[in-house]
Formats: C-alpha cells, structure tokens, sequence
C-alpha cells in the first residue's frame, strides 16, 4: 500500500459538520478530521500524508485556496476535495487554478456524492502513487545498469557522477526543491556520454581544468549523446533534458549551440553546471576557496541564485576531499584517486566509488599493500568510519592483523 494508504482527512471550521462526516463516513473510511486550516496543516505534519484531503472553502483566517495551495507544496501527491455552500464561480477557479484541486462540491453535499468524489480521489491516489513508485523504483533498476556500464567504460566519469550528486543534492534541498529524486537520476546519468568518449579526456580535463580547442569542441558532445540517449526510455525525458543542457551556461554561451538561456534552462541543469565546474576545479588541485573565486569572477556563467545558494552551503561544508586512507579504514562511498593494483592485478580503475566488495577486498589486501590508499572522501564517508558494517570491518583487520604477523 503507498504511504496515506486510504486515510482521509476533512477539514472545516464547523464541529458540528466535521461531526456529521465522522458518523456517516468513519464506518467505510479511514477518516480523521481537523478543525479548521491550521490545525489541518498540523494534522499533515503530525500523521500524513494523507491520501485524500476534504477541505470547506470558506474559513476564518485561512481559507481552503490558501489551505490546499500549502498543502500541495508539502504533500504534491495528496488528492484535494473543494467543499463550499456559496456559489462563488470565482472561488471555484482560483481553488481548481492554485490549490490544484481534484473536484468541488457544493454544500450540502449528498451522502452519495461524496461518496462517489472520494471513492475516485482514492483511485487517482493509488495511479499518482503507482507510478511514483514505478519512477523511483523500476527506473532505478535502469539507472543501477546503465552507471554499473559507465563504470566498466570510464570510470573517472562514474566517480565524477557520484562526488557531485551530494552538492546537487544538498543545493536542491537548501532550496525546497521539491521532487528531487529527478536531480539525483540527472547527476547519476550525468556523464553517461563520456562513455563514448576516450577515458584518458576526461582524465586530463580534471588534472589540468580544461582541454584544448579541438578535444574541449568533442568532449562538448557528450551531454547531447546522453541526453539523444536516454530521451528513448520512458517517462525519462525531463532527465534527458537536464542532462542535455549541463554545460549551459546561465548567459546562452556553452553548448549546445542554439539552446535557451537564463531561466528557461531546466533548473537541473542549472544546478549541475555549478556542482561540475566547482568539481572540475578541485579536481584540478584548487583549494575550496580558490574554486569560489574563479567561480565568481566568471560573469553570466551561473544561476545567481544557485550560486548564491551553493556558495552558501560550501562556507559551511566540505565536498570531497583528496586525503589517504589506511585499508581498513575504507569504507563504500569513497572514490579512488589513482588505479588500484593489488598483486600486480588492476582491481579497479582511479575514479571508482567504492562498493561493500571493493571496500572488503582492499581491506585484505594484506602484506605489500600500501598502507594508505590515495581517496576522495566526503564528510559522511568520514563520518561512518568503523560505524559500517562494524562487525565486518573488526574482522577485516583482525585478519589484516594475522596476516603480518
């Protein structure tokens, strides 16, 4: 059952009509009510979502346009009934036009017809929900195997991928983004066309910053292949386009040549320029600070306010850091800065993210093997060393421990 199941919450300023939905409704529905506006709001916060929400229109304080219009931004999925005994056409259009509203019904409403409008609002429920979980869930599967094919492919791009989801990530919850699942798909795909480009120019771009005029004009290609790529897979095409127009910048320049400018960008795509560029620079050696200040002096590049925010967030947080990590305590999450080679095997290729395998196999590495291994690591990397998977990790070194002596 998706979250709200089939609860319903009804709202109005009248005990007495809350009390008469709670003898003729309770018995079929999971019904609570909330006298008035605000405490509607607190009902939500406390015990939503719910599935459907009844709301009466005209109420003191608050109305029900106000009401579901607040509503909608902290439970997009809810289904909102419209309840009224005035007949305000005007009324009518702004709560259907700003609160979003599934249906509205006049006062005195029939058993019947409520019956009925409820009845459907749960099934609209259960289709917003359905395909929700279809988007989070199936579509993830695709995800997992088209960035398990990047890291096969260019693993430097893969790492690129998962060092600036968390900025993305962070940004886009600083700033009440809602959905943000979609963002976090857009970076994880993000790099998908570098999967047809040579693995040693992404490489250098890093190291260095930039590349030169003739392979900068080819790497430019790699957002539009991924974006003609992933259009094809449904219910991905608002992906494809945050994908396609990553290297935009905010004043039209960038490619690809002819596309929008300013807000008209996707906002995704916005963001990710700023989490790629500040990457890039980093990559490339920049202290934190040094990457801020080539940032801000390049005019028209950015969203003003995404900077703004992102620069925010980084006076305040560390992203991924290059550090060196003793074996044991590596932990997944981190990324490997050069190849790793144990045996004289290359095991896994530098910009790999560490996995619960990778992570247990470099802990038995065992004699011979550095001992400390060159690592990007973010704070909650940091964070949960010898907290993950504790059990595992005191073994690891125990054997570590039996294996040198």
């Amino acid at each position: 059952m998706p979250p709200g199941g089939r609860k319903i919450l009804f709202v109005d300023d009248d005990p007495e009509t809350l009390a008469s939905y709670g003898r003729a409704l309770r018995r079929k529905y999971d019904l609570e009510t909330a006298l008035g506006p605000v405490r509607g709001l607190e009902a939500v916060a406390e015990n939503g979502p719910y599935a459907v929400v009844v709301s009466d229109l005209r109420m003191p304080g608050m109305d029900g346009v106000e009401f579901f219009s607040r509503l909608r931004k902290s439970c997009p999925d809810t289904v909102r009934i419209m309840l009224t005994g005035y007949a305000d056409i005007r009324s009518a259009m702004d709560a259907v036009n700003t609160g979003h509203v599934f249906r509205f019904l006049a006062k005195p409403c029939a058993e019947e017809e409520l019956d009925a409008a409820l009845t459907a609002a749960l099934e609209q429920y259960g289709l917003v929900t359905a395909e929700r979980t279809f988007l989070k869930g199936t579509l993830r599967g695709t995800i997992k195997v088209l960035t398990d094919l990047l890291a096969l492919l260019n693993a430097k791009a893969q790492g690129r991928s998962v060092r600036v989801k968390r900025i993305v990530l962070d940004v886009a919850g600083y700033l009440g983004v809602p959905e943000p699942w979609r963002l976090e798909l857009a970076v994880m795909l993000s790099q998908i066309g570098c999967a047809v480009l040579p693995e040693r120019m992404l490489a250098d771009m890093l190291a260095t910053g930039g590349l030169d005029s003739r392979r900068q004009r080819l790497f430019d290609q790699h957002p539009r292949i991924a974006g003609d790529l992933l259009v094809n897979i449904p219910r991905l095409d608002e992906v494809a386009e945050i994908i396609r127009y990553q290297e935009r910048r905010y004043d039209g320049s960038g490619p690809p040549a002819g596309g929008p400018k300013g807000q008209d960008i996707p906002f995704g795509s916005r963001l990710l320029k700023v989490a790629l560029d500040y990457d890039t620079l980093i990559a490339s050696g920049r202290t934190k600070a040094q990457a801020l200040a080539v940032m801000g002096e390049r005019a028209g590049w950015y969203d003003p306010r995404v900077f703004e925010a992102f620069a925010t967030l980084a006076q305040g947080r560390e992203g991924f850091t290059r550090t060196r990590v003793p074996p044991e305590d590596v932990v997944p999450g981190m990324v490997l800065v050069d190849d790793l080679i144990v045996g004289g095997e290359t095991v896994a290729a530098a910009g790999t993210a560490v996995d619960h395998d990778l992570a247990a196999r470099i802990a038995r590495a065992g004699e011979g093997f550095p001992e400390a291994v060159p690592m990007y690591v973010s704070p909650e990397t940091e964070s949960t060393l010898f907290r993950l998977e504790p059990d595992l990790i005191e073994m690891l070194r125990r054997e570590r421990r039996d294996g040198d002596n």
